[in-house]
């Protein structure tokens, strides 16, 4: 009897040991197949919107997101949502601290299984910058291509056309007007994060939260320019008619003249430039800095221009050049 016992005690041991080994084995060949889908994928484009914008518009993002999948069939498109709907993620685009939302991007990205052999990032208006902040700031999963589509990379002074409501852009110029630089606004007003008075430039670099982190204006964070640097582009464009973004050369890292906005420093005669702070001189050096400008308003990007300038010359570029194999298997291996 004992012997019988025992016969079905190791029998059902055996069974057990048998099945959990399956799923195991299951487990891990699922994450092989799941890791060969990801390589063999277009590379991946996430897209963050500007200013009174949502990531489901259907005149803009979800529009651009279409329009991409169009042009490269398969290809997976996020666009970045702030908040838990649509309406909050409006509302974040105008109050919001974003070195917080930042950091909640950062991880968003890192939790999502589509982008870990790296994606493409496009950011429009003030998306554009907050996606150099992005790149800056989080290096994993990898962005390969950055395009700022008329992103205020030095800032604005000025905010004569805003995408909102009439009631919200009144808030927004009247807590600016009042100060910019004060403490409850610097952590409050996303556009105060990154207003750029020419004519406050000292207190501009000591009370700004956001951007004088980002372009280096006091101390500067090393781990910048060497995640900067990992990009194979760096796409920036400036619309030529911009009266939105004052001023308009601010897409391309110019900006006034300290005290004197009749006077427009370009990039290449800036202290970030020169001393190449987070990589620009660097970038274009080698190759990997492009301008493009576009002759109309703010953000008024044809469809034809998008698709021949942006999706054809840098979305469709699926190069194992910029990660080989082994570099794409360590960071698959991260997660």
């Amino acid at each position: 009897m004992n012997s019988i016992l025992n016969f079905y005690l190791i029998f059902t041991i055996y069974c057990f040991l048998s099945v959990h080994a399956f799923y195991e084995d299951s487990e891990d060949f699922s994450f092989i197949l799941e890791k060969e889908k990801i390589k063999s994928a277009p590379i991946p484009v996430v897209i963050w919107h500007g200013m009174g914008d949502s990531c489901c518009n259907p005149l803009s993002m979800y529009y651009i997101k279409k329009l991409i999948q169009t042009n490269i069939p398969g290809i997976y498109v996020k666009s970045v949502m702030l908040g838990n709907n649509v309406v909050e993620d409006v509302e974040k685009g105008f109050f919001s601290n974003m070195n917080e939302q930042i950091n909640i991007v950062c991880e968003m990205l890192k939790e999502d299984v589509n982008l870990l052999k790296g994606y493409n990032a496009i950011g429009f208006s003030q998306g554009g910058l907050f996606m150099r902040a992005i790149a800056q700031r989080c290096p994993y999963p990898p962005i390969r291509n950055l395009i700022s589509v008329g992103g205020p990379q030095q800032g604005v002074f000025g905010l004569p056309h805003c995408s909102g409501s009439v009631a919200i852009c009144d808030t927004i110029r009247h807590l600016l007007d009042y100060g910019a630089y004060e403490t409850f606004i610097q952590r409050t007003i996303v556009q105060a994060q990154f207003w750029h008075d020419p004519n406050k430039r000292k207190e501009y670099q000591r009370k700004n939260i956001f951007l004088t982190d980002l372009n280096c204006e006091t101390t500067c964070n090393s781990t910048y320019k060497n995640n900067l640097l990992k990009l194979k582009n760096f796409v920036l464009i400036k619309f030529l008619k911009d009266e939105k973004m004052q001023p308009k050369q601010t897409s391309w890292f110019g900006f006034y003249a300290e005290n004197d906005t009749n006077t427009i420093i370009p990039m290449e005669k800036t202290r970030l430039y020169q001393e190449d702070l987070i990589g620009l001189k660097t970038l274009e050096e080698s190759g990997r800095l492009h301008f493009l400008s576009i002759n109309g308003e703010h953000l008024h990007l044809p469809p034809g221009v998008f698709t021949k300038e942006i999706i054809n010359k840098y979305l469709k570029d699926n190069s194992k050049n910029y990660l080989n194999e082994q570099m794409e298997d360590d960071i698959l291996n991260l997660y």
